[in-house]
């Protein structure tokens, strides 16, 4: 499979399974989880044909291991904006965490905190690396750290998905370490 179909399955996946399965048709259950059966079957009956080889690849090789299959069954790892329990349990988190914006954000970020805007939880990462490539995504990566030692202590919770993503319902501006502008 090449990386461009590769690419193009991935992105359909996560438009359908985090954000809009009714487009084609889907209803995850409760913990967003669908057959893949009528996974394949929706997108082929509106019109983006895959196999089940071709998405066995991408969930395999995706590099952020986005997608979980078990048994007959997938869903996305976390960054649903529909309603779903991903049946995570508490997790206490190393002492920092990172997370990865632009510098337009930052007034934002400094006044209000993390918030999960349309998802249904702040994502943070484990190292400063993989919060850097996020904060690429969207322009020149601002990494910004986050005590979540301290917010634990104070009653925060933590989860952490499949993949590694760390997930939190939002992160105040005091649990927040700005790197220096100049």
């Amino acid at each position: 499979m090449d990386e461009r179909r590769t690419v193009k399955v991935s992105k359909y996946l996560s438009r359908h399974l985090r954000h809009q399965p009714e487009r084609i048709g889907l209803t995850p259950d409760h913990g967003g989880w669908v057959e893949i059966d009528t996974l394949i079957g929706a997108a082929a009956a509106h019109g983006f044909r895959f196999t089940r080889d071709e998405l066995d690849h991408v969930v395999a090789t995706n590099d952020k291991q986005r997608f979980v299959i078990d048994g007959d069954r997938i869903r996305a790892s976390q960054g649903h904006s529909i309603e779903v329990d991903l049946g995570l349990p508490p997790t206490p988190p190393p002492p920092h965490l990172y997370h990865g914006t632009v510098t337009r954000n930052l007034a934002a970020v400094q006044a209000e905190g993390l918030l999960p805007m349309t998802r249904h939880a702040v994502h943070l990462s484990a190292d400063r690396e993989t919060a850097t490539r996020v904060g690429a995504r969207r322009g020149r990566p601002v990494v910004l750290t986050v005590d979540s030692g301290a917010m634990h202590r104070d009653g925060h919770v933590f989860h952490v998905s499949a993949n590694g993503v760390w997930l939190t319902a939002a992160v105040p501006p005091r649990y927040l370490s700005f790197p220096d502008p100049s």
